[in-house]
């Protein structure tokens, strides 16, 4: 039943048995999972990696398996994946891209219900069904200026409001080495020293003091290093066209765990929502609530966002506008209790600021953080550096 899926788990190099094959057709015989995608990648990991180490290797294999299956949202039904086979992909000029309409949030999404409820079989090349290299809001390799991108890897035009897919990212690597160190110096100007500790460095005053006080008789005194005490709540985005800054941000996360004895980091997706996460790989099992991080670090802290604001304004303004899960609440509001929270807040955005006039949803989030938006460059660092010290 799924030869072909165990022989592309060994292909990619994977020390999958016969046996933990044959358990995993038994656990499905005997039905301990529904019938759903996420269901069955989280009983086929679990039955067939024995080694936490491969599970990178077995998401891009799962991957490669199982394109664009499992939809992301309230709908039930399973889109064919022959209806997302690619044979051709779209390519428009800027005229014909301006002529084709957009639609609204809802009726975008109502639209989508009523095409699973007309479709029976694959389109390629129209403007209606869900299919590819066409006009149509929902499929794959075509072109639409706000769709429902559906099992295709990774986004072309960035412009898909939702996505049917579900995407593995990598963790930043926080002990990749610095190309260069004026990151790190950047990053000095946010401090605030103090003494802490035991007695480890010599107090040349207070050595000098004693000594003279007891006529020359040497009289060494001690004093606790000085630390800088800033405390920094870090949120990183991931995935997505984040992928193209990841070499910068690593970058910025090293130096900021070597420059900040106080760091507290954790991961969302294009916005923030209700819930952020330290580990990709458990984003969904291992949620810290965002009301959590407003509980547990005062004022005190800086809050200090990283990534590209690249994303569909409905991301930001609307219930479900998320490309991960349902929503409840916009995340507008999220940013903006977490700015209210943190007063000494800033966003660091990889993106060349000169294309920011040309996003939408990069307006959208300098509005949320009062225009308190930097660019990923040495003067951009050093200025969000010195707003926050204020």
């Amino acid at each position: 039943m799924l030869i072909h899926f165990f022989q592309t788990l060994r292909s990619a190099k994977l020390k999958v048995s016969v046996t933990e094959y044959l358990a995993l057709l038994e656990a499905l015989r005997a039905g301990v999972i529904g019938p759903s995608v996420d269901e069955f990648y989280v009983l086929s990991r679990t039955i067939l990696v024995k080694d936490e180490a491969q599970f990178d290797k077995f998401d891009r294999a799962f991957s490669a398996y199982f394109k664009g299956v499992e939809l992301l949202t309230d709908f039930t039904q399973d889109i064919p994946l022959e209806w997302l086979k690619k044979t051709l992909e779209l390519e428009l000029t800027p005229e014909q891209k301006a002529a084709i309409e957009k639609m609204g949030w809802d009726e975008l999404m109502e639209t989508l219900k009523k095409r699973f409820e007309e479709q029976k079989e694959r389109h390629e090349g129209g403007n209606r069904m869900i299919g590819t290299g066409g006009t149509s809001p929902f499929g794959a390799h075509g072109y639409n200026p706000q769709g429902i991108r559906i099992g295709q890897a990774g986004g072309r035009n960035k412009s898909a409001v939702k996505v049917w897919d579900q995407r593995a990212y990598k963790d930043y690597d926080d002990t990749k080495e610095l190309g260069t160190r004026n990151i790190k110096v950047a990053l000095r100007r946010l401090r605030r020293f103090a003494r802490e500790g035991a007695e480890m460095e010599l107090d040349l005053d207070g050595t000098i003091h004693h000594t003279a006080a007891q006529a020359g008789l040497l009289d060494i005194r001690m004093q606790p290093e000085r630390h800088n005490k800033v405390k920094v709540l870090l949120l990183m985005d991931v995935g997505g066209t984040m992928d193209e800054h990841v070499h910068r941000v690593e970058e910025l996360f090293s130096a900021a765990k070597s420059e900040f004895k106080h760091l507290e980091f954790f991961y969302f997706h294009n916005c923030v929502y209700d819930f952020v996460w330290k580990n990709n790989r458990r984003r969904f099992s291992e949620k810290t609530a965002t009301w959590d991080l407003i509980r547990t670090y005062n004022k005190d802290w800086k809050l200090v966002f990283v990534g590209d604001a690249t994303m569909s304004p409905y991301e930001i303004l609307q219930p479900g506008g998320s490309v991960e899960y349902n929503n409840e609440e916009p995340g507008a509001e999220w940013m903006q209790r977490l700015t209210q929270a943190f007063p000494r807040h800033a966003w660091i955005n990889p993106e060349p600021q000169g294309v920011w006039g040309y996003r939408q949803s990069i307006a959208i989030v300098q509005q949320l953080i009062g225009q308190r938006m930097f660019p990923l460059t040495l003067a951009g660092l050093e200025g969000a550096m010195r707003l926050l010290s204020k």
